[in-house]
């Protein structure tokens, strides 16, 4: 094997190793929260109460928050916010029904 060949092979191995280090270490980056006890909350297709249901989650669930971003106002048993949390590809739920411990945001905002 060519000197160039074999240097290909190996940057290729190891661009390879990287991105699954990468890709590990952004699974690992999400943080679960629990939701307000005592509500059965509404998975929305999109930030504010217009948006379609698409599945609701029994009471005491833990949600991962991938990004957030504003849309309705809403209040709920952890204050007032515009602030949603996008929990799976497409779902929102309102932030004041997530206890994050902060009325800001505490991830990155949905691009």
């Amino acid at each position: 094997m060519s000197s160039l060949k074999r240097r290909s092979v190996m940057l290729a191995g190891l661009t390879g190793a990287f991105l699954m280090v990468g890709a590990a270490h952004a699974e690992a980056a999400v943080r679960y929260y629990d939701t307000a006890p005592g509500y059965r909350l509404n998975v929305r297709s999109g930030p504010g109460t217009g948006y379609t249901i698409v599945r609701v989650l029994s009471d005491g669930a833990k949600v991962p928050i991938y990004c957030q971003r504003p849309g309705e106002t809403v209040t709920g048993p952890y204050g007032t916010s515009n602030i949603w949390d996008n929990i799976d590809n497409g779902e929102y739920v309102s932030d004041t029904y997530v206890h994050t411990g902060s009325d800001g945001y505490v991830a990155a905002r949905c691009s």
